[in-house]
């Protein structure tokens, strides 16, 4: 729910531009990176909702609220799904790891002000 939530927000926020400091590639790589987070964001629960149906395993959210299977039991698929939960798990942190490196080397290094772009609030200009 919380990555529906975030997604809907991103589409309506309308973001300042890239400071002139940030080449065209790297704002490719950003866009790419960014789009690999959302994609992320909404695969890993999905494949392991799925991976655990697979395996018949429960899903409890909350007390007795529970989410229905929405695959068959099925012991290879539910090992597939786990391995590929897992790999899907190491690319999600290793982009977010991406994705902060940016962040600091044009926030320490460079000091080109692009952390300003993604904080919600609007800073005055200096």
């Amino acid at each position: 729910m919380l990555a529906i939530v975030r997604f809907v927000n991103r589409q309506r926020t309308v973001l300042p531009d890239f400071p002139p400091t940030v080449p065209p590639f790297e704002r490719r790589v950003v866009m790419i990176s960014e789009r690999l987070l959302y994609g992320l964001m909404f695969a890993l629960p999905l494949v392991g909702w799925g991976m655990l149906s697979a395996g018949h395993y429960p899903i409890v959210l909350a007390g007795s609220l529970r989410l229905p299977p929405i695959l068959p039991h099925s012991l290879p698929l539910y090992a597939f799904l786990r391995s590929a939960h897992t790999a899907l798990a190491y690319l999600f942190f290793a982009v977010i790891l991406a994705h902060l490196s940016g962040v600091l080397l044009h926030t320490i290094v460079l000091r080109d002000r692009l952390l300003l772009r993604m904080v919600p609030w609007r800073p005055k200009d200096p």
